[in-house]
């Protein structure tokens, strides 16, 4: 059957299911046979199941119900006010309840709010912390210092940046289900997954990184406490790699960026990082969407690792050497880079969170 000839109008595929009601098929064989032969242009199983019902009660006619009484339409300015009000009024109103209270249906409820009145249902954005008048007041002095740090010499600034921060690696962290879903055709079974726990297995990776790639990976040894002595060592060797790496960009002076952790303002690594002669760009705290490690470079290591299944922790060792080692220069360059443009959207923001 040509693509023009399996475009059905409803009332003809009305008809067909109740051609095949009559013959005493299933609402399933029915369904199946439509999509065999209409396949995308095929109607759903629910609406299969609906008019096989009404068939099977004796219903001849194909057509909708009338609907006395009621306007032509109900897509009308006092009612997209009304909507609005109740919106406004409950952020989290369901389109049920909108539909009882107007006596509309959901489906005109649902197109008013999205066609007409340009609104979009979405989650919460999970932050670290509810910011305090004074930790928005920080975040925007610290954006905009950057800002000025930066001024037309973007690149020169990202170039003697080093940056760090600690995660978790785990031998097996499953997809999340955004990254599990898949394509499928209409008619189609969707695709099961088993629901699966985090493994207990993991190793904290301390990751010092620049504009050219990483410089230091350390893995802390199982039964071994991060603290700000483990962490002032790391400094002195993160030092030593800048001297082995980057020729010439100590004598540049290096702007060094970390966050608040306990582990990084500790007296023993304070007195580390000052024996570097890094010198440090303020970061303010609970700020993770400021900090190029968070943003950027963890959240794209996990979503490639998610999924996979390690054997052993140097099995986990070589996957994330890997995912850093395929990459080019302009891509550390890049993630540096939109600490820019995340400055000037925080300062927008008056200094509230930044939505991904």
């Amino acid at each position: 059957m040509s693509a023009e000839s399996s475009n059905l109008s409803n009332i003809e595929h009305r008809a067909v299911i109740k051609y095949f009601v009559k013959k005493g098929k299933t609402p399933k064989a029915i369904f199946e046979d439509m999509v065999s032969v209409l396949q995308e242009s095929a109607p759903s199983y629910t609406m299969v199941k609906k008019w096989a019902r009404l068939f099977q009660q004796r219903r001849e006619s194909c057509e909708d119900d009338p609907r006395p009484g009621r306007p032509v339409t109900v897509v009308t300015e006092e009612n997209v006010r009304k909507i609005e009000k109740l919106v406004l009024a409950d952020r989290r109103i369901k389109l049920w309840q909108i539909a009882e209270e107007l006596q509309i249906s959901k489906e005109r409820v649902g197109e008013i709010i999205h066609e007409h009145m340009n609104m979009r249902k979405i989650s919460a954005c999970w932050v670290p912390k509810m910011l305090t008048p004074f930790d928005k007041q920080r975040r925007l002095q610290t954006s905009k210092d950057f800002l000025e740090l930066v001024g037309d010499n973007i690149d020169e600034i990202c170039d003697r940046i080093v940056t760090v921060d600690e995660t978790w690696v785990r031998q097996y962290d499953p997809e999340s289900k955004q990254e599990s879903m898949q394509w499928t055709k209409k008619g189609e079974r969707p695709p099961k997954e088993f629901k699966v726990q985090k493994s207990a297995s993991k190793l904290m990776a301390t990751t010092f990184w620049d504009s050219e790639g990483v410089l230091l990976i350390d893995y802390l040894p199982k039964g071994t406490t991060m603290n700000g002595q483990y962490y002032a060592n790391l400094l002195a060797q993160a030092r030593e790699a800048v001297v082995q790496k980057r020729r010439g960009k100590l004598s540049r002076g290096v702007l060094f960026l970390q966050d608040n952790a306990s582990v990084h303002t500790a007296r023993v690594s304070r007195q580390a990082l000052k024996d570097t002669g890094f010198s440090e760009i303020d970061h303010p705290p609970y700020s993770l969407d400021l900090a190029p490690s968070d943003y950027f470079l963890f959240s794209n290591l996990k979503k490639e690792l998610r999924g996979r299944r390690f054997v052993d922790d140097n099995q986990m060792k070589m996957a994330v050497e890997s995912h850093f080692d395929c990459k080019e220069k302009e891509y550390f360059l890049g993630g540096l880079k939109a600490l820019y443009t995340r400055c000037e959207k925080c300062i927008s923001l008056e200094g509230d969170y930044i939505e991904k």
